[in-house]
């Protein structure tokens, strides 16, 4: 029987001695069951330590990523894969997202060019059905660094 999320925290914090209760984040990457499996997948082989997110998403109250912030990685049927914890913080245009920082994310053939072609699709999606435009390649993103710890 697979852990409930509460119960794959309460067993990461015990065993590395974590006595903060500080709140955290959980979440698949991507938007379809596959992808988000697939992803999934690349962190718990730590191949996947990077992801990138549209400041423009983020509701005003809502958290942005930053240094030290531990998430729960689901798969798609919302089941713990891993935690990992979050080791660097950088805001920048989406134009602006490097070679080596798609490298990070671990996804395709691990080049820039699949990396802008699947993340333009990506938040061409949620701008259209979250905010009602376009997404554009001068929108900020906020591209994170993370390590596996659990």
């Amino acid at each position: 029987m697979n852990p409930t999320v509460a119960e794959y925290w309460a067993t990461f914090r015990k065993k590395n001695q974590i006595e903060t209760s500080e709140p955290y984040e959980v979440f698949g990457f991507g938007l379809t069951p596959t992808v988000i499996d697939e992803l999934a997948d690349l962190v718990v082989a730590d191949k996947k330590i990077g992801t990138t997110s549209a400041v423009s998403l983020y509701d005003d109250d809502e958290p942005k990523p930053y240094v030290g912030a531990f998430s729960i990685v689901l798969n798609s049927a919302e089941q713990p894969m891993a935690v990992i914890e979050t080791t660097q913080v950088e805001q920048l245009r989406f134009d602006d997202v490097t070679e080596a920082q798609a490298r990070l994310e671990g996804e395709g053939d691990l080049s820039l060019g699949y990396w802008r072609q699947v993340h333009e699709e990506v938040f061409e999606t949620l701008f259209q059905s979250e905010l009602g435009r376009s997404f554009t390649g001068d929108e900020l993103v906020i591209f994170e660094t993370f390590k596996r710890v659990y």
